[in-house]
């Protein structure tokens, strides 16, 4: 007992021991806080924009422009590849629209992540998973170029096939959840970079080609899906391979309504001899954070 008084009488004189103690505590503390509890949180607690589409669409060039503000060097992406971007000056986040000009903290550059994807068929399935395993995720870029979606266009029927499978993706997300509790909107803005060059489809053309291609697209599922024997005895797992409207003859975007699922169209360019001209991407991003 002798010896537990001890040790109190030593801790509560002050003694050079008990000030060690007292140092190590009062800095361990808050250190052990911010590696276990914050630092464990890492990037994931940032807002992410998922970045996604056909290769060769321009995705890398837009995460490098969006990160650095300059141009660079970029190769095919072979792994999904995250960086913290801020949005620039005078483009205005959605959670700060109505704070007073005088806050500080509209001074601050919001901050979030963007994750590119690889484009090849072969390797979309990260851009699936991101979806599926959302972290903290706002919204999808679906990058197509539009010098390349012109009727009978290869590249048309890549980048419809693709869109469909996320819409599809997206739309089951909705309509297979059993929980009561909403989950969160994942809006969509197809970008249609390459707006620069002569033979690039204006927006509307590109909404109204990937709109008919994705007809085309639908109506090859169901065929194969009723050649292969499925639905053929009920319609619940054919009605779950259906994008939009079950049953229209025509896709449109606006059929995602019905399960809140927001599809905009925007043109612009990452490179070009004019400069860049992503402004409206920016304003898109903005209005998701």
């Amino acid at each position: 007992m002798s010896a537990m008084e001890d040790w109190v009488q030593v801790l509560l004189n002050p003694s050079p021991i008990g000030l060690i103690v007292a140092i190590l505590l009062v800095i361990s503390i808050p250190v052990f806080l911010h590696t276990v509890v914050f630092r464990a949180s890492g990037l994931t607690t940032l807002p992410s924009i998922l970045l996604i589409g056909p290769s060769g669409s321009g995705k890398t060039a837009l995460l490098t422009l969006f990160e650095r503000g300059t141009h660079a060097e970029t190769h095919t992406s072979q792994s999904p590849f995250a960086v913290e971007c801020s949005l620039p000056v005078g483009t205005l986040a959605e959670s700060d629209k109505y704070r007073s000009i005088n806050d500080p903290t509209n001074h601050a550059h919001k901050k979030f992540l963007l994750i590119d994807t690889p484009g090849h068929g072969k390797l979309r399935h990260h851009a699936l998973d991101n979806i599926t395993n959302p972290q903290n995720l706002r919204g999808l870029i679906f990058m197509v170029d539009a010098n390349t979606l012109s009727a009978g266009d290869e590249a048309l029927r890549r980048a419809a096939d693709y869109l469909h499978d996320i819409l599809l993706l997206l739309q089951k997300r909705i309509t297979g959840t059993k929980s009561t509790k909403a989950l969160k909107e994942l809006p969509v803005l197809i970008a249609a970079n390459k707006m620069d060059l002569f033979t690039a489809l204006p927006a509307a053309l590109v909404k109204a080609s990937l709109e008919r291609e994705i007809t085309k697209v639908r109506a090859s599922r169901s065929k194969g899906l009723l050649d292969s024997g499925i639905g053929t005895e009920g319609n619940d797992e054919d009605n779950d391979e259906w994008l939009g409207e079950m049953g229209s003859s025509e896709f449109k975007f606006s059929q995602m309504d019905e399960f809140n699922i927001s599809v905009e169209i925007s043109g612009g360019n990452v490179l070009g001899e004019g400069g860049s001209s992503v402004g409206s991407w920016w304003r898109w991003v903005g209005e998701r954070l």
